[in-house]
């Protein structure tokens, strides 16, 4: 038996495991993982463990990235709403909305007829409504284009999720409209960024997802480890044995409880596989 066999660890991509906020206030291209990391990954899983991306990207905007991260095991895409193996190159399993979306987002553009948003597809389509700067922000560092849309009505199902996008105070205000209508309870609302706000179906997170995939892998609750240094993040930090969180995490990722680790670009990953090297 391996050292780490039914270890399960679990990692945010974006400033977690690869630093990609310096890169974008740069206008430069994402950097490869750091050495340290892919070191520490390499000999976690000779050791039997098991490696998985969550991410809130969605199909288009990780796949680039995903053959050069040693997972190998299905990853969380679209904070939640699937879990897709990349080395079959298809979903093992989905939380799409339903055709209510429809009617629902007719309601939101009533209220907030500007609003500006991406809807995600299974496939590799992103459709934008009213982009504004945010969305190219985002489609710069993603490197998925979005497509425009005049009508919510013209997009087609399935949807994985919608990610809203505006200045913060726009956004509490689409959040605070959503939970107060009748449908709101339908679907998780979730801040990614303070000017990202996603939208998946009830239940869809980062960390009941997570959870599934330990079920799938026959992975214990009490090997389940999670990583992540953002909002959306904090639903599998709290489903895990131990959560962790790099140094330079949201302050609210800092005070949830999580383990702190070193700043993503030094190498949180294998500050958390030194850890793991410790416990088993």
């Amino acid at each position: 038996m391996a050292k780490f066999d039914h270890v399960l660890l679990a990692s945010d991509f974006d400033n977690t495991l690869v630093y990609t906020q310096g890169a974008l206030e740069r206008g430069e291209d994402i950097p490869p993982m750091s050495v340290r990391n892919r070191e520490a990954l390499d000999y976690f899983l000779a050791n039997g463990g098991l490696f998985a991306v969550s991410t809130g990207r969605a199909l288009p905007a990780f796949a680039p990235y995903v053959r050069d991260l040693p997972c190998n095991a299905p990853c969380v895409i679209a904070n939640g709403a699937a879990l897709y193996d990349f080395g079959k190159n298809e979903y093992i399993y989905t939380a799409f909305f339903s055709e209510r979306i429809y009617a629902q987002v007719d309601e939101l553009l009533m209220r907030f007829p500007d609003l500006t948003f991406e809807v995600y597809h299974d496939d590799r389509r992103i459709h934008a409504m009213h982009p504004n700067q945010y969305v190219l922000n985002h489609e710069h560092l993603t490197r998925a284009k979005t497509q425009e849309v005049a009508d919510f009505r013209e997009v087609d199902l399935p949807i994985i999720k919608l990610l809203f996008e505006d200045e913060r105070s726009v956004l509490d205000e689409v959040y605070a409209f959503i939970c107060s209508r009748p449908w709101g309870s339908e679907y998780e609302l979730i801040f990614s960024s303070d000017h990202l706000l996603e939208m998946t179906v009830h239940g869809a997170t980062k960390g009941g997802m997570v959870l599934r995939l330990a079920a799938l892998l026959g992975v214990p609750r009490e090997n389940i480890y999670c990583v992540g240094d953002h909002l959306n993040d904090i639903p599998m930090l709290d489903v895990a044995e131990i959560g962790f969180a790099p140094e330079n995490s949201v302050p609210e990722v800092l005070s949830c409880g999580a383990q702190i680790v070193c700043h993503c670009r030094d190498g949180a990953i294998a500050d958390i596989i030194d850890i793991l090297d410790k416990r088993y």
